[in-house]
């Protein structure tokens, strides 16, 4: 792909970036923008919503229609947007704490009513910009700042919440497997309806140091290690799978979209929704 071409969706006057030197979301932010451009999607015409976090910070250094907005509600000012313009594409990133904590309830509802709506979460298992407290996803056992002896708190398998919350379209890659992240948010920004893509990620500065994986390199042999391609896991038993996950496309249907089933309230209300 032309480099002009990823690049006219960045904000380079806010370069250098605020992520850690080795930091995986800059992988996936141009995963992202690849993803985009070989959609051929005008930036005008591309929304991107984010709460709080690390992760939260990448709509400011692209070059679309972008809302910085407060923790854990990132979903609900995404589905006022799509609601407003069902014509636009809309694409909301999150980090793990961001989505399944104190924006949980968002996140399920959102998988619900499967919206057309492209959320993107960047999993690192911790909560990187505020101190390294456990997040949902930190894996049990896992060391973190408010789990000095080990988490005891069982991790949420987020692909699987969103499966069984009703979501469409969900995915898994992680920041070692750029190609497959691009392949898969492509594929989500396209669907019609709520898609999720889960992309493993890292915190070495927070996580890492604390998890024997303090170097950026450390991660990526971890994910290439730990990651099990969808078709090679059908075969395999859970006992296998334990302590690994599996990535590629997890699970696609087709539903109804909720603008088109709230498009049916409006008509019935007289057109404008005013009656």
């Amino acid at each position: 792909m032309p480099r002009d071409n990823v690049m006219k969706w960045l904000r380079v006057q806010f370069m250098p970036h605020l992520w850690c030197p080795g930091c995986g979301h800059g992988i996936v932010m141009h995963a992202m923008l690849r993803a985009l451009s070989s959609l051929g999607l005008g930036q005008g015409r591309v929304v991107i919503s984010s709460g709080i976090g690390c992760s939260s910070r990448m709509p400011g250094y692209i070059d679309a229609c972008t809302m910085h907005t407060v923790h854990g509600r990132s979903l609900a000012f995404a589905t006022g947007v799509k609601l407003a313009n069902p014509e636009l594409t809309v694409i909301d990133v999150m980090g793990d704490g961001d989505c399944s904590a104190i924006g949980g309830n968002h996140f399920i509802h959102a998988c619900r009513r499967n919206i057309g709506v492209c959320a993107i979460i960047m999993n690192n298992n911790i909560y990187g910009m505020t101190g390294g407290q456990a997040s949902p996803t930190t894996p049990e056992g896992a060391f973190a700042s408010t789990a000095p002896y080990g988490t005891v708190d069982p991790a949420f398998d987020l692909c699987k919440l969103a499966i069984c919350a009703g979501a469409t379209f969900v995915a898994r890659a992680t920041v070692a497997h750029p190609r497959m992240c691009e392949a898969l948010i492509k594929k989500g920004v396209a669907h019609d309806g709520f898609s999720v893509i889960e992309i493993m990620t890292h915190c070495h500065t927070q996580y890492g140091r604390r998890n024997e994986r303090g170097k950026p390199m450390d991660n990526f042999s971890y994910f290439k290690d730990a990651s099990v391609p969808k078709a090679r896991a059908d075969a395999m038993s859970q006992e296998d799978l334990r302590g690994r996950f599996v990535t590629g496309e997890l699970h696609h249907v087709q539903g109804v979209e909720y603008t088109d089933r709230y498009r049916s309230v409006i008509e019935k209300a007289g057109g404008d929704g005013c009656e």
